[in-house]
């Protein structure tokens, strides 16, 4: 049977259609029930800006979010939509320029995410999605960092739409005196999180969601913020 140019054009379409789950290939973070009594790092005092930046001790970094990024990307069965937060702010505790004594605090303003399409945006926010009114911050906040043979594993609660779950994913982290750069990409299943809308009929909504990190916090100058 001879199949006509459009049958072909139609069978192409559809074989990239069903590759378009962001998650296939990538890393899955280990969710599990949170872990209790997670907290915040709390703030070291700081040196004067004239004293050279000690690698031992507790050192404090910020987010710097004109050089950070947080991004993701969501698919249904037609396309994939990337998407990223505009303002975030967060703290990196350090002690003795040592990852593994890492603490990292996260927190995520949810009416500034933006995707590809602007009426995709708009629903992102909906109580479909993300219900940014009802829940208008998404935090992070780690319980402990470990060294793998490829870089580090970062575990700790992550509270998204109301729902809180411990997470355990990959990360490149670089420390220097002045700078904290960590880099991580894993996918995350958004039902773990009670983000169950479907989609339409024809086009579903994949259930996994890629996460992209692109993170470099850094050491506050002298008595400043």
């Amino acid at each position: 049977m001879k199949l006509s140019g459009l049958a072909i054009l139609a069978l192409l379409v559809a074989s990239t259609a069903c590759d378009t789950d962001p998650g296939k290939g990538k890393t899955h973070a280990v969710v599990a029930p949170a872990s209790p009594s997670v907290e915040a790092p709390a703030a070291p005092a700081l040196a004067p800006a004239s004293a050279p930046a000690p690698m031992t001790g507790p050192a404090l970094y910020r987010l710097d979010d004109q050089n950070s990024r947080i991004e993701f990307v969501g698919a249904k069965v037609t396309r994939k939509h990337p998407g990223s937060f505009g303002g975030f702010r967060g703290t990196i505790l350090i002690e003795d320029g040592d990852p593994t004594k890492g603490r990292v605090k996260v927190e995520i303003d949810m009416p500034t995410l933006s995707v590809d399409e602007p009426r995709l945006t708009g629903h992102l926010k909906t109580a479909d999605f993300f219900d940014i009114d009802k829940f208008p911050r998404t935090t992070f906040v780690s319980s402990s960092v470990q060294a793998t043979s490829g870089g580090y594993s970062v575990t700790g609660n992550l509270v998204l739409h109301g729902v809180s779950k411990s997470i355990t994913f990959p990360a490149a982290i670089k420390v220097t005196a002045d700078y904290v750069d960590v880099y991580s990409e894993f996918a995350i299943n958004r039902k773990d999180f009670g983000i169950v809308y479907p989609g339409a009929p024809d086009d579903l909504i994949k259930d996994d969601v890629l996460i992209k990190l692109l993170i470099r916090a850094k050491k506050p100058q002298g008595n400043g913020p």
